[in-house]
């Protein structure tokens, strides 16, 4: 079954069973003719077949859907400068600050942390934000003796020269463009994109990677939107049976161009979820997991039965009271809709009392 295909099997549908079961309970108004609360209560004859409880409760909207474990999102690394590729990081290995990610012409590509990609060679007199950047990994790595700003000094350059000793660089005390590759954080490489000994052009991808924590990515239907709220727990339930906590960390609409069968592309919501216990999941590489959202939650409400609402004549929605041998109509204003119960609130209406559920 396809990634997909899971995805509609595993959810759980709540908004169709509120429809039927509201156009039920209309069909079942309109037949009889209702009329808002004030009405005379009607005799034993028009007793409804079936009564239910007004109860005073916790409800919560939760729905179950199938994501799929993995690393997150992939990222290539392009080559800043041609040559022979020589060496690479193994497939699966994680790189961390100041490791070879690759080596062209059997010069290493260092990994470092930082948001700005590289793009010019740094020497003395250079000024910039990306000399910040590139002196505060040199001074993490351990080289000092300069002052960590924007500007690339005589001193970060003696600092560069011991760096470039360190790698079996010759001690230029320049950084040229295609030495460091920056990175968020450590790097877990996932696929070659050269193979050792292809020749590679500026700008040709090398290798592939992604980060080093598990995450679940769900895809969800535009339609169910009100699931992807970031920061909010979640349930994950693994292939053992275990059920680890979650917490939807990214939330972003993706083109979903999956189906083979010539339809048009789809707007997916791509949730992607952290797990709180690692543990969890070690061992398992690419896996389908379920996922239970909770949407909504209002504690302390009254309940009725979705199929207890009546559509009225005049507009809105009422419930049918039964008081012994006589009934009599309640306007309500509706609130949640969830496990086939829906929250209400009306002139009167207490915990406890029955109420008609219409045939």
């Amino acid at each position: 079954m396809t990634r997909a295909g899971r995805r509609r099997t595993g959810r759980v549908i709540v908004v169709a069973l509120v429809g039927l079961a509201i156009a039920g309970a209309a069909v079942a108004a309109a037949g009889v003719g209702l009329s808002k609360d004030g009405a005379a209560g009607n005799q034993n004859d028009d007793l409804p077949p079936a009564t239910a409880k007004v109860t005073r409760q916790t409800l919560v909207d939760t729905q179950t859907e199938s994501g799929d474990l993995s690393y997150g999102d992939t990222t290539k690394v392009l080559a800043k400068a041609g040559g022979t590729v020589t060496g690479l990081a193994a497939e699966g290995t994680v790189v961390k600050q100041g490791q070879v990610l690759y080596r062209i012409d059997n010069k290493p590509t260092v990994l470092l942390y930082g948001s700005l990609p590289a793009y010019r060679a740094l020497s003395s007199g250079t000024e910039g934000p990306d000399v910040k950047q590139f002196e505060k990994n040199l001074y993490a790595l351990g080289y000092r003796g300069f002052t960590v700003d924007e500007t690339f000094s005589d001193n970060t350059a003696e600092a560069v020269e011991e760096w470039q000793d360190d790698l079996g660089l010759d001690e230029t005390g320049t950084v040229d463009l295609g030495r460091v590759t920056y990175a968020n954080g450590q790097a877990r490489i996932d696929t070659h994109e050269a193979d050792i000994g292809a020749s590679i052009q500026p700008g040709g991808a090398i290798l592939s990677y992604t980060g080093t924590s598990r995450v679940v990515v769900v895809e969800l239907e535009v339609a169910d939107q009100r699931l992807a709220k970031k920061g909010s727990g979640v349930k994950v339930t693994v292939p053992s049976g275990t059920v680890v906590n979650g917490k939807i960390i990214g939330t972003r609409t993706v083109i979903d161009t999956s189906d083979t069968s010539g339809g048009d592309p789809e707007t997916k919501i791509e949730v992607t979820i952290a797990i709180s216990d690692a543990k969890a999941v070690v061992g398992l590489d690419e896996a389908s997991v379920k996922v239970g959202f909770t949407a909504a939650q209002r504690k302390n409400v009254l309940t009725v039965p979705i199929a207890a609402l009546l559509a009225l004549a005049e507009g809105g929605y009422g419930v049918q009271v039964v008081d012994g041998t006589s009934t009599r109509i309640v306007t309500v204003d509706t609130g949640l809709f969830a496990g086939g119960r829906v929250e209400v609130s009306g002139s009167g209406l207490t915990a406890g009392m029955t109420v008609g559920v219409p045939a």
